[in-house]
């Protein structure tokens, strides 16, 4: 009976600190939302110029690109604070990201918790370097999809429609190069060795070829390529960077042997 009084307090306690890491992160969302909702207009210009240069079409006489619309008395509304949630979880991607790691580190020896704070560290640029990525590869696969559109028709896109594909893009991008950094970590906790992340190669780049087809939403062979490759070459490198560690835990071995 204690043994299951124990168990059951443990996986409360468990609950209680997730949810006071959901929390925590979940105020820090709002609260970075501040500044999506305060440069709205300007997001919205960098949002729309793989469909429509916004800026220019102002600067031209005319309210809008003509090609995207709201739908709704409400669409606008809904539309802001789309947008200012989806910034406010980039800018504070560093809190939810140490957050995630300060849920996990108490389970970890000390030694892997101290690694583990180069989790945090290498997450967040490498998450915002994925998130450029992919903001990069967006006019490249708007262009190849609306090319299909036959040239005796309009095609008229709803904002919502759209915003939902960018950020499905950009966050695909943003957490798959995270890839890199959960793999040295898991090598660091002494969980993976770089043996066994390099081993199977060819399965991981399938597998990175298969997420790459199913995770992006456009499913077209350019975007593929842009996501693939640059996660092939980070599998890579972090297979190597884990091999080195290995070289010298076992260099540190023989001298203490």
């Amino acid at each position: 009976m204690k043994d299951q009084s124990a168990k059951a307090m443990s996986l409360l306690a468990h609950l209680n600190e997730l949810r006071s890491r959901l929390f925590k992160s979940a105020i820090g969302i709002t609260l970075a939302s501040g500044v999506g909702w305060v440069f709205y207009e300007k997001i919205i210009s960098r949002l729309t110029a793989p469909i429509c240069d916004l800026q220019s079409a102002v600067d031209a006489g005319e309210n809008d690109c003509g090609v995207l619309y709201i739908n709704g008395v409400l669409g606008p509304i809904d539309l802001k604070i789309k947008i200012s949630i989806m910034l406010g979880i980039l800018l504070a991607s560093p809190l939810w990201l140490y957050q995630l790691w300060a849920f996990i580190s108490p389970g970890l020896h000390k030694k892997e918790r101290r690694n583990s704070i180069l989790f945090v560290l290498f997450a967040v640029p490498f998450f915002a370097v994925g998130v450029y990525a992919g903001y990069l590869v967006l006019p490249i696969a708007i262009d190849v999809l609306l090319s299909f559109t036959p040239s005796s028709l309009a095609n008229l896109v709803r904002f919502d429609d759209y915003l939902t594909f960018v950020t499905q893009l950009i966050f695909v991008f943003g957490i798959a190069f995270e890839l890199p950094v959960f793999l040295v970590s898991l090598n660091l906790a002494h969980i993976l060795s770089g043996k066994a992340i390099l081993s199977p190669w060819r399965y991981a780049i399938f597998g990175i070829t298969l997420f790459s087809a199913i995770a992006t939403p456009t499913g077209d062979p350019i975007t593929l390529f842009f996501l693939a490759v640059p996660l092939v070459i980070l599998y890579l490198m972090a297979g190597g960077i884990a091999l080195l560690v290995d070289k010298s835990r076992r260099r540190r071995s023989d001298k203490n042997a």
